[in-house]
């Protein structure tokens, strides 16, 4: 963050050219490959479901694929966790395999 910082305090007149090669970077194939968005509009496109970000990431846990911590969690203590059913498990294990997550 120091280099990002020192960088835009240079002058508007100096250029610094970066080139990254994709291949070079280090990512999972989680973090480099759809979004839930993505994976709902290919559910949509491809089974005519409406999937829940809840439960693509029941799915994405399920598969072992990591999660990021959410910070809108519920205070209730006894709440009632709806379950993915298995017609959109499919569904959306098909569009984890689709963009090569699992």
């Amino acid at each position: 963050m120091e280099a990002v910082t020192l960088l835009s305090k240079l002058d508007v007149d100096k250029h610094i050219s970066v080139e990254i090669e994709l291949d070079e970077m280090d990512l999972t194939s989680a973090e480099s490959k759809a979004t839930y968005a993505q994976i709902k509009e290919y559910v949509w496109n491809k089974f005519q479901l409406k999937v829940s970000t809840l439960y693509i990431a029941q799915i994405k846990r399920k598969c072992g694929i990591e999660l990021r911590e959410h910070y809108n969690k519920s205070k209730k203590e006894k709440q009632i966790i709806p379950q993915c059913t298995p017609e959109k498990e499919e569904a959306i294990m098909d569009a984890l395999r689709h963009f090569k997550m699992i």
